[in-house]
Parts: C-alpha cells; structure tokens; sequence
C-alpha cells in the first residue's frame, strides 16, 4: 500500500468545536433544498504530491488565497449524492462507489489528483455519522452530500495546481422539484461539445446554463432543455437533469456521447425499467422528431431524473417560438419508478443490486 493510501486510510481527526456544533444544531421543520446545512464538514488536503490525513471539522468558512486556481481557472469538481434513514435505526448512502468512480473521472479531465475510494468513503462515512441524529425521516427526504475538490496553489500561469483541498458538506433537504413543470427548449446557447467537460461533473458546467436558465424562468419555465453544440437538433439533458421520454410504450433517452453527464440516477432507473419489463433505448434523439411524437400521441410522457430531484415529471417542452407540446399524460411511469428507486433508497424493500451501504 503506498503512503498516499496509508494516509488515506487513517481515521479523520475531530477538530475542536464539532461536539459543541452538533449539540447547538437544530434541524428546520422546512428545509428546502440547500437552505440549511449540517454543522459539521470533512476536509483533506493533498500537497506534496500525497493526502494528508482528513479532518471533521465545524461547518465554517474555507481559507483561500484569492489567487487560488480553484477561484481563477475554475478548478473545481464536485458531486452529489444522499444518505437516508427512514423507519432505520443507522442511515445509508447510495452507490456512493458510483460517485466516487465519476469524481475520480471528472478529477482526471482537469488535471487533479485522484481521490482515493477510501478517502472519498472517509468523508461522506464521517459526516454522514456525526449528522446522524438529525437526518429527516420522512419519506423523500434526505441528507444531501456535497463532496468537491478545488485547487487550492496561487498562480496565473495556466497549468494544473499542485496543492488540491477535499471537502465534504451536508445539508438535509426534501427533493429539488415537486409538479409537473414546463421545460424550455434552448436553440441559441449551448452547453456542452463533444470533447469538452460535458460529461465531467465540473463547476463550468453550471454556469454554461445560467443565462438560457434565466431567461427560462422569466418565461414561467422551471429549466432549460439543452441541445447538441453543432446543429442545435439533438437532445441533450436539463440543466442538471437526464432527459427521458416515453415512446410507444418505450423508454427513451439521450446515449452518452461525450456531452452529456452519466447519471448515477439515470443509470438507476434503466436498470429498475428494464427489470419491470420496459424496453430503454439510449440513442440520438432529434428534437424535431420528438416534438411531432408529442403532437401525434407517439410520446406521451417526458420527465428528468436526478440526484437532487429523483424523478421530476416534465408537463410540457416549451419552444422558442412560443409553441407548447403537451404529452398526453403526466407522472405515470415516472411515478412508478421514482417510487421503485425510493424504496431502495430508503431500505423499504430488498435491494437487489448491491446500491446500499448502511453507515455503522
């Protein structure tokens, strides 16, 4: 095992102050997504080409030099994942590997080091356990965890850093969307091209959406659905959503071409569809023909799918011109399986596929 393994390996450390700062902590009866956080965070360091053992420390500011290249060249790579703990004594994470293995790939695209699996488990495990008492236990709600990595070197000459900072935080949460929103169509912007950071998990990633996102919303629309950077005609996802559509009796959604994130979600529910009988294709998918399916009766639902939403049922896809295509029904097979991936999630029945891992 080499050093950087070893130290990987150790226990965190406790920081003064976390007892206080869990004992002090009181959970809001409304929690939103994102509106509160946990008290407590995990951070680990890698200079010197090696992790420095990690520490759980009290939820606070970070110390950054302003020249950080985290903050000048967006050096930043991040996930998102749950821990639960309905009708259970002791919480779980949920593929968590999964996440980890997307971190390791997003890190490797900018040029950062790799977090090991066992460092990545350290820091969602202790934050997870510390925070335990106060995970929500209703059905749909959760412990958001936020693991990101960001260069921490001082610099303007543009190469990778050599000083990295891992941290995790926490914020308990209900699901990201509720209803049945309208979803605008982007023909103008784009979000990503074969061959960018499309399907990494890194921060530019979300801010390319936040001007056709805007303008969404000005309109009544919840998001952006987005297209190919080249002729403005194949689906891609939602701003931080996989894309799903339901055509004659069949699911259907965009294949992974580069450009679009690889969803531990999305991979989910192919697998929970095609074990209750669905036949998933995963291919191009133009817009334009999309469209005629809505207005023929070919397509009849469309919903999204993530981490923060689960499963979000998609109303209507909202032109540029103004033009609304309105499927015929709504919430139907997304229900069944955002209820089929929460009760593996939440352990109310078996889980087949090895997904679960209970926190000790």
């Amino acid at each position: 095992m080499s050093r950087t393994e070893t130290n990987a390996m150790l226990d965190p450390e406790i920081a003064p102050g976390v007892a206080e700062a869990l004992q002090a902590y009181r959970c809001p009866d409304v929690l939103g997504f994102g509106a509160t956080f946990a008290p407590v965070m995990f951070s680990a360091e890698w200079r010197r080409g090696e992790w420095r053992r990690g520490r759980l420390l009290p939820y606070g500011p970070l110390e950054i030099m302003p020249a950080a290249r985290g903050l000048q060249y967006a050096e930043v790579v991040f996930e998102g994942l749950k821990a639960y703990r309905v009708g259970q004594a002791r919480p779980n994470l949920f593929r968590a590997i999964d996440n980890c293995l997307r971190m390791q790939r997003s890190a490797e695209r900018l040029c950062m080091p790799s977090i090991p699996r066992e460092l990545f488990l350290q820091g969602l495990t202790a934050v997870t356990r510390a925070c335990a008492d106060f995970i929500p236990s209703r059905s749909g709600q959760s412990l958001y965890l936020r693991p990101f990595l960001f260069g921490t070197e001082s610099g303007f000459v543009l190469r990778g850093s050599d000083a990295f900072c891992f941290v995790v935080i926490a914020s308990p949460v209900e699901a990201y969307a509720s209803g049945a929103p309208t979803v605008a169509i982007e023909r103008t912007d784009i979000r990503a091209a074969v061959g960018g950071l499309g399907e990494t998990k890194a921060s530019a990633n979300y801010a390319a959406p936040l001007r056709a996102s805007a303008a969404a919303a000005r309109q009544g629309h919840a998001v952006t659905l987005w297209l190919d950077a080249a002729e403005h005609r194949y689906v891609q996802e939602l701003s931080g959503m996989n894309f799903f559509a339901v055509i004659d009796g069949e699911l259907h959604t965009p294949g992974l071409d580069g450009t679009i994130l690889p969803g531990v979600t999305r991979d989910s529910l192919i697998v929970l569809a095609r074990q209750r009988g669905y036949s998933v294709h995963e291919d191009t998918m133009d817009i334009n023909v999309l469209l005629a399916q809505i207005r023929d009766g070919r397509c009849s639902e469309l919903f999204a799918c993530g981490t923060a939403a689960i499963v979000m049922p998609i109303s209507a896809l909202a032109d540029a011109d103004g033009a609304e295509y309105r499927p015929s029904s709504c919430n139907v097979v997304a229900a069944e399986l955002r209820e089929a991936l929460l009760a593996i999630q939440e352990r109310r029945v078996a889980d087949p596929f090895g997904w679960v891992h209970e926190i000790a």
